[in-house]
């Protein structure tokens, strides 16, 4: 089971009763997923079975937490492809919730993780994927060390556009400088 991570804003926690109903509430913010890269005629609606499908998806995956400030769920942040004998994974992170945006709570998500990822974990390296005009998102990833490493140009169609992959990456011995 996924342990509790606190930070002075957020917590990070494994689902917990009322979380389905929590996601239900928040639905899908058509400007939250044009940014997950999803075109905004494709958004989907979300239903009491997709939030549960949602949820139970971050139970079973084994380095996956519920963000959640001030008693309500935000969104959800995780460490995928873990790789114990090269020291790395990749990172991915989701704020449902419009009204927590631009707060800094996404960065102090990523920041809690990062400690733990560097720390616990005893990762040397995080990389992440973000859209070329996911701004707010970039500016969260250099805000925590994060530094752009290249970019894969036109890796993503949405709303008609292409767009540029950003990878971004932090090192172990980068992380809190």
């Amino acid at each position: 089971m996924t342990s509790t991570l606190t930070g002075a804003n957020v917590t990070l926690r494994p689902p917990k009763e009322g979380d389905i109903d929590s996601r239900f509430r928040l639905g899908n913010d058509i400007d939250i997923f044009e940014m997950f890269g999803i075109s905004r005629d494709d958004v989907p609606t979300v239903s009491r079975a997709s939030a549960a499908n949602w949820v139970q998806g971050i139970v079973e995956h084994p380095h996956a937490w519920i963000i959640e400030a001030r008693e309500a769920l935000l969104g959800v942040i995780r460490l995928d492809r873990l790789d114990i004998h090269d020291r790395r994974a990749s990172m991915a992170i989701g704020i449902y919730d419009r009204n927590a945006l631009g707060k800094g709570l996404g960065s102090e998500a990523i920041s809690v993780l990062l400690g733990h990822a560097f720390g616990p974990l005893r990762l040397h390296r995080i990389g992440v994927r973000v859209l070329s005009c996911n701004q707010r998102a970039i500016r969260a990833y250099r805000k925590c060390g994060f530094v752009e490493e290249g970019r894969e140009r036109e890796a993503a169609f949405v709303n008609g556009a292409w767009h540029d992959d950003v990878m971004m990456g932090l090192l172990e011995h980068e992380f809190g400088r």
